[in-house]
């Protein structure tokens, strides 16, 4: 019997194994595709906090950023230039296997190619490259992702909303230092361009619908030629209840995206650590009811919950601004001061602090009306 089964290889699923079994518990990570990293379904943008609480070396890293472009598509164009790296371009199947490396060089054992399709009493039903296995368990950590098949198992309710994605690799010369951020691109999310290796870039588009169709568009201002197509589910809204049954759900698994950007690394990563901490505890004392698991839902909401809240906020805000109004964001935020603002109080894993301050500005209220800046401002508090 295993202590702990984590259910997907990710960075997620690779951290809390990792975890597990550098305190004692016997434990074992399950892959369903035969390559871990691959396929892959990220833009590939980590913040330098992120990419720390990834434990890993630089192999991965293939640019260093240190600001942004927000071009408005309507004439504006605003330039954040930190001075100094603020996020990592990596390559994700890279680090995705370095992570589940450093699990199993921690004691973890590993099954690729096999999938978990049910579960009866404390046995995992998987199916695979050993064929059909019942696997005994004391505790599941669920990083299996967006569509996570044991949250669907256990009838349990999802995330409010889901995005699509799709992002292409394309030849393309830009500058290094910087990614782009196109609002137009998609009428509730935004469009990216983040440049890769030299002489390309990945540019993509998130949103709730007619995806496809604003993404073709949007590619028709850079290259007719695509040298790699990806899709992917962003989960925005975390799940009324993340553990269940002796189960702990962590990153897109328990909609820990981040609204703002459909990032899920950081949050992602710090709520593995916190639900293998709390494995560790409860096979310590051998408590496993749900009074025992709660435990971790209060250590994730009082690390990043808040955040979580108001990026939700955001992103229901930012479904009704017209192109109009982000014409006038942007001419507003291309002050020195709002631009001091910005590079000083900036940050993608944990943006309240800057939308307090930003709310407090009389330019934004006359960019956004008062209703609108006092309502968001109440929130962050």
């Amino acid at each position: 019997m295993y202590d702990v089964v984590v259910i997907g290889a990710g960075p997620c699923g690779s951290a809390a194994a990792q975890v597990c079994a550098e305190n004692g518990l016997k434990t074992l990570l399950i892959e369903e595709h035969a390559a871990i990293g691959y396929p892959v379904q990220c833009a590939g943008l980590i913040s330098t906090n992120a990419f720390a609480e990834c434990n890993v070396s630089k192999k991965s890293v293939i640019r260093e950023i240190c600001g942004a472009r927000m071009i408005s598509g309507t004439g504006c164009e605003l330039l954040f230039d930190a001075g100094v790296t603020k996020a990592y371009v990596v390559d994700r199947g890279r680090l995705d296997f370095e992570m589940a490396e450093n699990a199993v060089r921690a004691g973890a054992d590993i099954q690729i190619k096999s999938s978990v399709y049910d579960i009866d009493g404390r046995d995992l039903l998987v199916k695979g490259v050993n064929g059909q296995e019942r696997i005994p368990f004391k505790l599941i950590i669920a990083a299996d992702g967006p569509r996570s098949l044991l949250s669907r198992i256990y009838g349990m309710k999802r995330s409010p909303v889901y995005l699509s994605g799709i992002q292409a690799d394309i030849p393309l010369q830009m500058d290094g230092r910087y990614v782009e951020l196109h609002p137009y691109a998609s009428p509730d999310f935004f469009g990216w361009v983040i440049p890769s290796e030299s002489g390309t870039a990945r540019i993509g588009i998130c949103g709730t619908g007619d995806v496809n169709q604003h993404f073709n568009k949007f590619m028709k201002n850079f290259s007719s030629q695509c040298m790699n197509l990806v899709t992917g589910t962003v989960p925005l809204g975390v799940m009324p209840k993340t553990y269940d049954n002796r189960t702990f759900f962590v990153g897109d698994a328990a909609g820990f995206a981040k609204p703002t950007s459909g990032g899920g690394i950081y949050t992602g990563v710090r709520s593995a650590r916190h639900a293998a901490g709390v494995a560790v505890e409860c096979c310590k004392q051998e408590k496993f009811d749900d009074k025992a698991l709660s435990e971790y839902e209060k250590l994730w909401q009082e690390d990043f919950g808040r955040e979580l809240s108001i990026g939700l906020k955001l992103f229901r805000m930012r479904q009704h601004i017209s192109d109009k109004q982000i014409h006038s964001l942007c001419q507003v935020l291309n002050e020195p001061e709002m631009i001091e603002t910005i590079v000083r109080y900036g940050d993608m894993d944990r943006p309240g602090e800057l939308v307090k301050r930003l709310m407090m500005k009389p330019a934004m209220l006359k960019a956004f009306g008062l209703v609108f800046c006092s309502e968001l401002r109440s929130f962050v508090k």
